[in-house]
């Protein structure tokens, strides 16, 4: 049986698909944020979620930089294939 073909480098990128998500969050967010400014609905669960999303996206993208730092370090406890 073949291998399948491997995954374009856009959609392989960590780096690429974490700055996405997160920016796709902080959109939602302040999208949120001016429907209430504008008086069109409260702020509720789904403006929280999106900044929860957005904070974590972030954390996320620390977390993997942190990893990426001590494996070009040559760290034995960091992840490797990060590159």
């Amino acid at each position: 049986m073949a291998d399948p073909p491997p995954l374009p480098r856009g959609l392989s990128d960590v780096r690429a698909v974490v700055a996405v998500g997160t920016a796709l969050w902080l959109l939602g967010a302040a999208a949120l944020l001016v429907a209430w400014l504008a008086g069109r609905q409260p702020l509720g669960i789904g403006f929280t979620t999106c900044v929860a999303g957005a904070v974590l996206g972030a954390m996320g993208w620390g977390i993997f930089s942190w990893q990426r730092t001590a494996a070009r370090r040559g760290s034995r406890a960091a992840q490797q294939g990060l590159e």
